[in-house]
């Protein structure tokens, strides 16, 4: 058989998989949910459902571009890992979810928000837990010498530092986060969504490699996560001040709902994470 049609069907098969590891993940989400998203997407047209549902798709994505990432063990071999790793990595979303509902955005139901409200400003927030804990399980599962234990591990370490950050996020701003999102202000919602998505960023670099061992692993994980804490409050105040110095981003997300303005702080908070992400290599 020619390389080349060994590659096209080991890329076939992937692709399938792919598929099949969305349909999954769809039916795991139907199962756990107390609404059709079938008949909330066709019947009620909700956008707010709509947009939190493509950061769950996307979140599957990644995890399985996570999953993928790695030594080959031959083309079953390779498949039985991916597919192993993504569905689990499905169930682990799902689990996101009620974190975001309980202990991120804690001040409402996350269920009445997006579907009895169509709130959008929930959906996006949403959209980005899914998208962050996308990354994180995606940088849990990859690398060698680690195994459930350990991606499950940092999976909770992961999600223990979104809250966290979640609360910090509430003490920097100078307006009522949840209040804003709650009173279906879009922008707060987008704004704080890429925050928690340049978070997930930094852990699945914090989390990801090779698993040399407890130690080592979580005070690599540990130093990360501290920093882009510690970081993120600066980045933001100097995007503020120094590069929109005309506009009071504050004002203009939690005031006007300028969804132009939460665009490019949210923009600029990814893209801060990224380059960290190359710093530390």
């Amino acid at each position: 058989m020619s390389p080349f049609l060994i590659d096209f069907l080991t890329g076939a098969s992937f692709l399938a998989l792919a598929l099949v590891i969305v349909m999954a993940a769809k039916l795991i989400n139907d199962f756990f949910i107390p609404y059709l998203i079938d008949v909330q997407l066709a019947r009620h047209d909700n956008t707010a459902l709509a947009v939190s549902f493509a950061g769950y798709l996307l979140g599957v994505i990644i995890i399985f571009i996570g999953a993928f990432v790695g030594p080959s063990y031959g083309l079953v071999g390779d498949l039985l890992r991916v597919g192993g790793w993504s569905l689990g990595g499905v169930f682990l979303l799902n689990l996101s979810r009620v974190i975001n509902d309980k202990l991120i955005l804690y001040k409402f139901s996350n269920v009445k928000e997006i579907i009895d409200d169509r709130n959008v400003g929930t959906g996006v927030v949403q959209a980005g837990s899914y998208l962050a804990s996308g990354f994180m399980v995606a940088g849990a599962i990859n690398g060698e010498g680690g195994g459930i234990l350990t991606a499950l591990a940092f999976f909770f370490a992961g999600q223990t530092v979104l809250v966290l950050f979640g609360l910090l996020y509430e003490k920097m701003v100078p307006y009522e986060v949840q209040q804003a999102i709650e009173d279906d202000n879009v922008a707060a919602g987008l704004a704080f969504a890429g925050a928690l998505v340049a978070i997930g960023i930094v852990l699945a670099h914090a989390s990801g490699g090779a698993f040399v061992g407890w130690g080592d692993n979580f005070v690599t994980f540990l130093r990360e996560a501290a920093l882009v804490i510690i970081l993120f409050p600066f980045v933001r105040f100097c995007f503020d001040k120094i590069v929109l110095a005309k506009i009071d981003l504050n004002r203009e997300i939690s005031e006007d709902g300028n969804v132009g303005a939460a665009i490019l702080e949210a923009s600029s908070m990814v893209a801060f994470a990224t380059v960290l992400v190359f710093i530390f290599g």
